[in-house]
């Protein structure tokens, strides 16, 4: 029951993610601009991390899940679960933005219903430079305050800053993924071109994901003050054989 509100937790929190972000580029990109954009992310997983982070971790994102697997602090079966509810809650938020421009007489400010795409002000390869070194960022950010017990009370601020300041960089020349699971929602509604380049922004986010974990234990000091995953073994208990 505990495993199903976890999953529970991160396909609501990532469909919110995606309504109130991507929605804040679909509805308002022309009157309030990048920043209004990028600052609605931000604010929008900072709440989200504080009201359901004590539960699922507020994941909301394939490659912060992925970092987590790799730091050995969620169990392949718990990170792959988690990956598919975040899909599914990126797909409902995508399909939410969607409804309302197709029969809500709502106008899509962004012309292509917020999805992220490369060719205009950014080519292929320097796409994916660019999600694996924001992704690299977001997540090295999301690994380290998590894992410190005197960083727990601002976590949740840390990590929404983060997203925002990967957004600020990013909008203007691929959207900003740093997320597979926030490109795949509106690409499955959107169609044609999002849809051909979205294994860019699945791939490269990943990679980014990946990076993280591999350099945040060299950031982090080792200390009984570290925290541990929803999933992951106590240390302290017995351990089998």
């Amino acid at each position: 029951m505990d495993a199903a509100r976890r999953y529970a937790a991160e396909l609501l929190g990532t469909l919110l993610l995606v309504f109130v972000g991507v929605g804040s580029a679909v509805f308002a990109r022309v009157q309030g601009g990048v920043v209004v954009v990028a600052l609605a992310f931000g604010f929008v997983l900072v709440a989200l991390v504080y009201a359901i982070g004590p539960l699922s971790g507020a994941h909301l994102n394939p490659a912060v899940t992925l970092g987590v697997l790799l730091s050995g602090k969620i169990t392949v079966v718990g990170a792959v679960a988690y990956a598919v509810a975040q899909f599914v809650g990126a797909a409902a938020g995508g399909f939410v933005i969607w409804a309302l421009v197709r029969w809500g007489g709502v106008a899509d400010q962004t012309g292509a219903l917020g999805t992220n795409g490369y060719g205009v002000h950014i080519n292929g390869g320097g796409t994916a430079v660019l999600e694996t070194i924001l992704t690299f960022l977001f997540v090295l950010v999301v690994l380290v305050v998590t894992s410190r017990v005197e960083h727990a009370g601002f976590a949740g601020l840390a990590i929404g800053l983060a997203l925002a300041a990967v957004l600020l960089v990013g909008i203007t020349l691929d959207g900003t993924s740093v997320n597979p699971a926030r490109s795949f929602g509106p690409a499955l509604f959107e169609g044609g071109t999002a849809l051909r380049q979205l294994w860019v922004f699945v791939v490269f986010p990943l990679l980014g994901g990946a990076l993280a974990a591999l350099v945040a234990p060299l950031v982090l000091r080792q200390s009984p003050r570290l925290r541990r995953g929803p999933e992951a073994p106590d240390p302290a208990a017995p351990q089998p054989g």
